[in-house]
């Protein structure tokens, strides 16, 4: 009888604790890979959001909301920014685009972002790559649209289409509530869907985006109904300058070739700070605050996977541990037949890090499950495009690591084997 036909046998024997104690191991091996693997590719996922703008002016609180505003559509900006703001930071510095945005509409619980063409054909939702279309074309004329390749399959929305723009964000409306108000959907204007977008990876897939005249012309027919409810349809020549408004500024400065960071960024970045009516934020400074802050508690969440991967162990030594005291005759008769100490301490040794090998093979599976899970649910509410690949280096790390722990849990019950007595186990039960 071979080694490995008798850790069978008392694996296959103890069925129950043997399946138990590798699904104990799996989960704490999935655990830990699934935030292992979210750790890099949600940083990523949120870095290409930004694409190549240098900085973003806006009227935000803090230039950390301006970010999840003006980029990742959290909230619609309260505080909006005028066109004679917008032609002074223009005018400000050497840039190589300074593109407006208007966020405040909504399709279907969609942002719509309101911009002009440079958009499309300056700034890169991911450095060193324009944007592509998957039919149509870019918006060319008022009342156009161009939906994200997310938004596209959210709505079912193909190139012909007419829709209508709700303004702000739709609420949540409860049953019974009567001071629940509906949203203004602005019917009077038929907007045409000119384009569909190729997937960014980045929160743009699940935006609408469209020309920032359009937006200031139907606000600006709300105004003038509001002020006389007989006027007629209202066109680019009732604009006034208070109906020309943004929300947000997307700067880019001027590079030289093969360079992504200009020389002059910090000198602009304080001289557009001096402004106390502009709020002024560096995407990739800002990101990095936020991963600072969320690098804790993922921090935190890996230690507690930890914990429980170090509690996995505790279960195969029990399990282990448990077993001697039903296995002390077996061992004994092993012993009588020229096994010898050794070689037994190594029989439960090698059944322990076996337990260990099956639950790290068992998690990988479910970590590739709960990966794509939270990759969808990333998608889902953020837009984010996360990469659920499990990176090898890791898995390979924690396969080892779990292995190691679990034939560490195993020297306890191996020492009881290697003791035991065999003249006093061999004794005929009575």
């Amino acid at each position: 009888m071979t080694d490995w036909t008798i850790i069978r046998r008392s694996m296959t024997g103890r069925m129950f604790s043997t399946v138990t104690t590798v699904l104990t191991v799996s989960v704490a091996v999935a655990l830990m890979l699934v935030l292992l693997a979210m750790q890099g590719a949600g940083r990523r996922a949120f870095e290409r959001g930004s694409g190549n703008m240098h900085l973003l002016a806006s009227a935000d609180a803090s230039p950390l909301v301006a970010i999840l505003n003006g980029i990742f559509y959290a909230n619609a900006p309260r505080r909006p920014l005028t066109w004679a703001q917008f032609d002074r930071v223009a005018r400000s510095a050497p840039w190589e685009y300074a593109v407006p945005t208007q966020y405040g509409d909504s399709f279907m619980g969609l942002p719509v972002l309101a911009t002009n063409t440079d958009f499309f054909a300056r700034f890169q939702p991911n450095p060193g790559s324009a944007w592509r279309l998957r039919e149509g074309r870019f918006f060319e004329a008022p009342f156009e649209v161009v939906v994200g390749a997310r938004a596209a399959r959210a709505t079912g929305l193909k190139v012909g289409d007419t829709i209508h723009l709700t303004h702000g964000a739709p609420q949540s409306r409860d049953l019974g509530d009567a001071s629940a108000v509906a949203p203004h959907v602005h019917t009077e204007y038929d907007y045409h869907v000119v384009g569909i977008l190729e997937p960014t990876g980045g929160s743009h897939d699940r935006a609408l985006f469209t020309d920032l005249s359009s937006a200031w012309i139907i606000h600006a027919h709300d105004r003038r109904v509001r002020e006389n409810p007989g006027a007629g349809r209202t066109t680019q020549e009732h604009l006034t300058d208070a109906d020309r408004l943004i929300t947000g500024i997307y700067l880019r400065l001027v590079t030289r070739a093969g360079s992504d960071t200009p020389a002059n960024l910090p000198q602009v970045f304080d001289q557009l700070r001096r402004d106390a009516t502009l709020t002024i934020a560096q995407p990739k400074q800002e990101l990095d605050r936020l991963f600072l802050i969320v690098g804790n508690v993922n921090e935190l969440l890996v230690a507690i996977a930890a914990v429980v991967l170090v509690s996995s162990g505790i279960a195969i030594m029990l399990a282990l541990y448990n077993s001697m005291e039903q296995r002390r005759r077996q061992i004994a008769v092993l012993r009588v037949l020229g096994a010898s100490r050794s070689r037994i301490f190594g029989l439960v040794t090698t059944e322990a890090a076996l337990i260990g090998m099956l639950g790290a093979v068992v998690g990988i599976a479910l970590s590739t499950i709960g990966a794509a899970a939270a990759a969808g649910i990333m998608k889902t509410r953020l837009g984010l495009d996360i990469d659920a690949a499990l990176p090898p280096r890791e898995i390979v790390r924690v396969v080892l690591i779990a292995v190691a722990l679990s034939t560490l849990a195993g020297f306890v019950p191996a020492m009881m084997a290697y003791r035991t007595s065999v003249a006093k186990n061999l004794r005929p039960i009575a």
